[in-house]
């Protein structure tokens, strides 16, 4: 089985990832998630990687690699802690391992793309770089921020890709307002342009509570992800 990995990245925290990366879940046949650091969550407490297992259906393989208590970067809430922090090397064998037997494996970072992980400053980026030198496929997803100051982030976490010589398959809106201003309706635009790459969704606000949150996903993302989103369609019912 030949698999496809796409680390989910964010513009920053409470963009969207997991609502985006449970929807591209809810779409996919066969697919894993992993969650390499969960913080901000106690030992019992449901964390991403439950919420998109109720999002997106039980066909879904979750599995987590550690989870920190307090709601800090990964390397800093495991120091806290006390508890180990996590290397690039064991995230890829653990994406290893899920693509032996899924066709899509969804990696859900924590935060934005250069969050650290360890003492060594290890980020998503090197867990990407990680899991590609074990011969795998793979890509990154952006989730951005719809509103006013998501382009200079966008831009810089996508340079941030390049440099690193990642691929960014495209940017999703991870929560699209139903009464955008103006520079949310330019970002339709503009968005595509700061990334370097398509623009493969937007998903409206409050998807997480929708009843039938698979349908909305298929709605609200284009093809390459396995909806029937339409960019141009989209960007012209909101004209700027």
């Amino acid at each position: 089985m030949t698999a496809t990995v796409l680390f989910v990245t964010g513009t920053g925290t409470e963009v969207g990832k997991t609502a985006v990366t449970a929807a591209v879940a809810a779409l996919a046949p066969s697919v894993a998630v992993l969650k390499p650091g969960q913080t901000g969550v106690t030992a019992t407490e449901p964390g991403d990687a439950e919420e998109v297992a109720r999002l997106a259906g039980p066909h879904v393989t979750i599995r987590e690699l550690a989870r920190y208590p307090e709601p800090l970067a990964p390397d800093t809430a495991a120091r806290r802690s006390g508890l180990p922090t996590l290397r690039p090397q064991q995230v890829a064998d653990a994406v290893a391992e899920l693509a032996s037997v899924h066709r899509l494996v969804l990696v859900e970072g924590a935060g934005g793309l250069l969050v650290r992980y360890d003492a060594d400053g290890h980020t998503l980026a090197d867990q990407a770089l990680a899991t590609a030198a074990l011969g795998l496929r793979v890509q990154v997803l952006l989730v951005a921020s719809a509103g006013l100051g998501t382009l200079n982030t966008t831009a810089l976490t996508a340079e941030a890709l390049r440099t690193r010589g990642l691929d960014t398959l495209g940017v999703v809106i991870g929560s699209w307002p139903a009464d955008p201003d103006l520079a949310t309706r330019c970002n339709l635009t503009d968005l595509p342009r700061a990334a370097g790459a398509p623009l493969l969704g937007a998903l409206p606000h409050g998807a997480p509570h929708s009843p039938d949150f698979p349908t909305l996903a298929k709605s609200f993302l284009a093809p390459p992800l396995g909806g029937t989103w339409d960019a141009a369609a989209f960007t012209a019912a909101h004209p700027a």
